[in-house]
């Protein structure tokens, strides 16, 4: 099965590109975020590609005063992972590594067309490898870039003005094997109860960019983390990796919801850093997908082109629901360095708590806290 990536040098097996490897739950995908610097908009878009399942499908959410609304894409495949559109929704690479262009031709009352613009090379988290039991649950790599972004987006006739002086974000990519598509039907055995402790931080600062994330297992020991602060314009490997880090989440009373936190870590010199996050809105990551119970990513939805719009009033939507479980706070971000000196910034404070979690007292799937 040739498609257009066989002309590139992008093998990685023997096989040609359609195929990779042998786990069905393989996927490629962008993701990308942009706030404005009030906090008061905020969108979210996703692309991912599910070589074995034949499907690609995408999203792009807005929230505004508590509103979130989102476009969901899904077509088949057709083995052609080069085609990055689904429907109105596309995906152009610009410049490697650096400018990506982000556009959806007006659906359902939502349009934008934007281009991001890295701050500094990506950075390259480390690779994500966990079973549960014997079976592999996710085995991936994900680079991740801070940037601004320039365009313009509109939504139900209200045109916003995205400009770098005023938006920043993240973008990333990841590829590799996570759960996709419908459920496996044979559950393991014995049985393992869920658990998934997730932060992923990464924020905007003046002249600088710090990205935090850490998978915690039940005992809150971390199985993949990594702090570190990469300067504007910095080549690849140039990023400062943090020590002594440790992330002090208070959440808000009988919830999973983080209501305030705080960093602390020092940096190769031995220097204190310290950043509080203050929450300014909440966003569904539902609402591009995300353990979504109708459009999750690789699920099939048949052989033509599938389109749907939904809203939501967040402040409305149940914290304990599963699907409403993993979200992003858009957050102030100040961070106190060495000298006292201090900057402000934003970001979006990604979590995903579910099970046990002995530092944050979880004791069973979704109870909150004391």
């Amino acid at each position: 099965m040739l498609t257009a990536g066989d002309e590139y040098p992008i093998h990685q097996t023997p096989e040609p590109v359609a195929f990779s490897g042998s786990d069905r739950n393989f996927y490629d995908r962008y993701f990308f975020n942009g706030y404005s610097a009030d906090g008061k908009t905020f969108f979210a878009a996703a692309m991912g590609v599910y070589p074995h399942l034949n499907v690609i499908d995408g999203a792009v959410s807005v929230l505004r005063d508590g509103k979130q609304s989102s476009v969901f894409f899904s077509r088949p495949l057709n083995m052609e992972r080069m085609d990055t559109y689904v429907g109105g929704l596309s995906v152009t690479v610009l410049e490697p590594l650096k400018r990506i262009r982000l556009k959806l031709e007006e659906t359902e009352g939502i349009a934008l067309d934007v281009e991001f613009t890295g701050r500094a090379f990506p950075i390259e988290e480390p690779r994500f490898t966990r079973r549960i039991g014997p079976r592999m649950m996710m085995d991936l790599t994900r680079m991740t870039q801070n940037g601004t972004w320039s365009g313009k987006l509109r939504i139900d006739g209200q045109e916003i003005a995205v400009t770098p002086d005023s938006f920043t974000g993240t973008r990333d990519r990841s590829w590799g094997v996570r759960p996709i598509g419908a459920p496996d039907p044979q559950p393991m055995h014995p049985p393992v109860p869920p658990q998934f402790y997730w932060i992923w931080v990464p924020t905007n600062f003046q002249n600088l960019s710090m990205f935090y994330h850490v998978n915690h297992d039940e005992h809150g020991e971390p199985w993949n983390t990594r702090t570190s602060i990469v300067m504007d314009g910095a080549p690849q490997g140039a990023g400062m990796h943090m020590g002594d880090v440790n992330m002090d989440v208070r959440y808000a009373k009988g919830t999973r919801r983080m209501a305030s936190a705080t960093l602390t870590a020092k940096d190769h010199e031995g220097r204190p850093h310290t950043v509080d996050y203050e929450p300014m809105g909440t966003f569904l990551m539902k609402g591009i997908g995300y353990n979504h119970a109708k459009y999750r990513h690789g699920v099939f939805h048949g052989d033509q082109l599938m389109t749907a719009r939904e809203d939501y009033d967040v402040a409305k939507s149940p914290w304990h629901e599963i699907e409403n479980l993993h979200i992003q706070e858009i957050v102030r971000a100040t961070h106190k360095g060495p000298d006292g000196k201090s900057s402000v910034g934003v970001a979006a404070y990604e979590q995903l708590f579910l099970g046990k979690h002995a530092p944050s007292g979880f004791k069973d799937i979704l109870d909150g806290a004391a």
